[in-house]
């Protein structure tokens, strides 16, 4: 069994409902050739993602139409020694106490108290953004003009890069590059921080006397590449997704308090992973009536899960004014997404003044409406082209 590519973000593969009908859990198919599991009920994936039982070794991904090749035991990039050592600090890649001590030391610099302090610095770069997008003309790509310049400059201002420094960032992070030449650049902005130390994720790692040198640099290299593109990517089918129903855009238009809480809803129906990153049990585990012999691999389906009528009434249908506590499209658990607040708070600043900025929205076409190849290894959806157009006559 391998993973259905006839899905889209909006519209999950009829596959995934039909398998969780029949069990919790539907064997699946890994591209080194294991034969794991894939979880598409919400609650043994939670108790899953719960569970220090499984761990995140081996990196085995799972077998889907489209995906990019890489699987565990593919030979790396040329890196020199002090990279590889600094490679076995990614958090993606451990467990227990190590896993922990070093998730503490990033998740200070996303604490719920700096990430409100954002907020000013957060609207302003999305007012920016828009009035960028607005002055290059109607009809626009919301995606590639607008959400990914947000998401990137918010996730450079975040993490210590200087504004003199964001092309060459994307260059290398947004783009493809080869692994040395980024981490030569995270060596660069080590350097410069700890000459220069301000509020930012870098200058507090290198604040820590618990992380060693080749740990920032790991972890650096792990956060360089996390989560501007979930980001980007929710911001643009969040929009799509209240394009396809008028209802509830003039409703979050009318009152736009109520985008904040929408957010919920809005991760839940948009999910970006197909499948979670697996996690391979270290024994035989039983959870919530499911059998895992050890050495099974399991790959969780946020999407899957945050579509399960066990724990939504009418859950593939948008409902912003639902309560969505519980979803997966931030993970979950000792590996959930340390940046979420911060998501957070980009999406629902840009949704927000997409929604106030650009009267009149309509769509044109989105790429997305129909199945796209999976964006990672790991099965996780494309926002793709986004093209809107709005009364450009109007005041903003």
């Amino acid at each position: 069994m391998t993973l259905p590519g006839d899905g889209t973000p909006l519209q999950p593969s009829p596959a995934l409902a039909a398998w969780r009908a029949v069990a919790p859990a539907t064997p699946l198919d890994y591209a080194d050739g294991h034969r794991g599991l894939v979880v598409t009920d919400h609650a043994l994936a939670r108790a899953l993602l719960e569970d220090p039982r499984f761990s995140m070794q081996p990196a085995r991904m799972p077998r889907g139409p489209g995906a990019p090749a890489a699987v565990d035991g593919d030979p790396p990039d040329p890196l020199d020694d002090a990279g590889r050592e600094a490679q076995r600090a990614s958090l993606l890649s451990l467990d227990g106490a190590e896993h922990a001590r070093l998730r503490r030391a990033v998740a200070a610099g996303f604490a719920l108290k700096r990430v409100r302090a954002r907020g000013p610095a957060v609207a302003a770069t999305v007012a920016s953004a828009l009035a960028r997008f607005r002055a290059e003309g109607s009809p626009n790509d919301l995606w590639r003009r607008f959400a990914q310049p947000v998401a990137a400059r918010t996730h450079c201002q975040v993490l210590g890069v200087p504004p003199d420094q964001e092309d060459a960032w994307v260059d290398l992070f947004v783009e493809p590059a080869p692994a040395q030449e980024r981490h030569d650049f995270i060596r660069r902005l080590v350097a410069l921080r700890r000459a220069d130390p301000g509020e930012d994720v870098v200058s507090g790692l290198l604040a820590r006397p618990d992380v060693t040198d080749p740990e920032v640099e790991g972890l650096l290299f792990m956060l360089m590449l996390s989560g501007r593109d979930s980001v980007a990517y929710t911001i643009t089918t969040t929009v799509l997704a209240l394009l396809r129903h008028p209802g509830q855009l003039a409703a979050l238009r009318a009152d736009p308090a109520l985008v904040g809480p929408a957010v919920e809803e809005f991760m839940r129906v948009s999910a970006m992973f197909l499948t979670l990153f697996p996690r391979t049990a270290r024994e035989d585990v039983e959870l919530a009536g499911c059998p895992v012999a050890a050495g099974t691999t399991v790959s969780v389906s946020a999407v899957a899960a945050n579509r399960d009528p066990q724990r939504w009434d009418r859950p593939d249908e948008l409902d912003t004014g639902r309560d969505a506590f519980g979803h997966l499209g931030f993970g979950h658990g000792i590996h959930g997404c340390i940046g979420q607040q911060l998501a957070r708070v980009e999406i629902t600043e840009a949704v927000r003044q997409v929604l106030l900025g650009l009267p009149g929205l309509q769509l044109v076409a989105a790429e997305q409406l129909a199945p796209l190849p999976f964006a990672h290894p790991v099965a996780t959806y494309e926002a793709g082209e986004l093209l809107v157009r709005w009364d450009a006559t109007a005041p903003a």
